[in-house]
């Protein structure tokens, strides 16, 4: 967005956290953010207010704006058919249409009388199809018979504080089995360098990090991924992978008692059971992690069986253009709202 030439007042790499106790950092910075919305939707009454995500800050704005007489289109719905589904009502209320990318979401808010369209997922159209292994690893200077490891611990502090140790620890264990093995990893734009290298320093199998996550899951033979939006580029990439999550103990506490749903990772919420394995808190240990990844790496037939269901799972995000459908959307409610 700030490439295209939007002015951005808050980076949401500053604001974005996982869990409860750890929104406690932040919490100065999210006021701040929020107290300066508020004042520029009651006095700018802007054409149109888009809210990406992000539900409680992102709810309490729809509300300022609903008051303001600013339309609201919600884009990238919040995961309320996965826990506290009593703010639907919220948005009812505050929501004027609701852009969702995964394909059961519109009957779950059209059951519930909201306008909303099912607009694909916009990761078909960043997510290139057309980069060749072989070039890649040629490119990388990797040889072609050699299994190689993606680590994938996320766009958060927390999340890379939290699990990439255990990932590195994990990568030395396959290197036991596999000598030759290689480990890559791809730099979210959010995480320092200075928070990873000092990490990855300790592992008894050198780390190569890269700043192309695509060119990174194309070299691939299996990842270990942080719960999140990686899970969804790495199926896209049709690259079989072992999901980790892990919180502090007291959001985990709190989000038993809430989330309703079977499954952590995208990749299995979408497809409706376990597509690949997930390993929750205390399950993420480094021997857990490097058992799961083997069986991949061990098994070309399960390595078969997981691309296929990875493909399937592709096909059900749409066929791309979902920004332009919901670019499409956002001039609708503006015309509207002139006339």
């Amino acid at each position: 967005m700030g490439d295209a030439g939007v002015r951005i007042l808050f980076p949401s790499s500053e604001m974005a956290v996982v869990g409860l106790t750890e929104v406690l950092s932040r919490v100065r910075l999210i006021t701040r953010a929020y107290l300066e919305l508020k004042s520029i939707l009651k006095s700018g009454r802007p054409d149109l207010l888009i809210l990406i995500d992000y539900p409680d800050f992102n709810l309490a704005l729809a509300r300022v704006a609903k008051r303001s007489k600013v339309p609201v289109l919600y884009y990238i719905s919040p995961q309320v058919w996965a826990w506290r589904p009593g703010r639907v009502k919220k948005l009812a209320q505050r929501v004027d249409r609701m852009a969702v990318i995964l394909p059961f979401e519109k009957d779950f808010y059209r059951q519930r009388g909201m306008a909303v369209d099912y607009v694909g997922h916009p990761l078909l159209d960043i997510v290139p199809s057309n980069l060749c292994r072989e070039e890649v690893l040629r490119d990388l200077g990797l040889p072609n018979r050699s299994p190689v490891l993606g680590l994938l611990p996320g766009s958060r502090r927390e999340e890379v504080t939290h699990l990439l140790p255990d990932m590195v620890r994990a990568a030395g264990i396959l290197s036991a089995h596999y000598p030759d093995l290689s480990c890559l990893l791809p730099l979210a734009s959010t995480i320092s360098p200075d928070l990873i290298e000092p990490i990855i320093r300790a592992s008894p199998v050198p780390i190569r990090i890269q700043k192309d996550i695509y060119r990174v899951l194309a070299a691939c033979d299996t990842a270990l991924v942080t719960s999140g939006t990686a899970t969804l580029e790495t199926a896209i990439m049709l690259v079989p992978m072992v999901i980790a999550y892990r919180v502090s103990p007291v959001t985990f506490w709190f989000g038993r008692r809430l989330v309703k749903v079977p499954h952590i990772g995208l990749v299995n919420l979408i497809a409706g059971e376990e597509i690949v394995p997930e390993l929750i808190q205390e399950e993420v240990t480094p021997r857990r992690l490097a058992e799961e990844a083997l069986a991949f790496l061990g098994s070309s037939q399960r390595r078969r069986n997981v691309v296929d269901r990875l493909r399937g799972l592709r096909d059900m995000l749409g066929k791309g253009s979902a920004s332009d459908r919901t670019a499409e959307i956002a001039v609708e409610l503006m015309v509207g709202k002139r006339r």
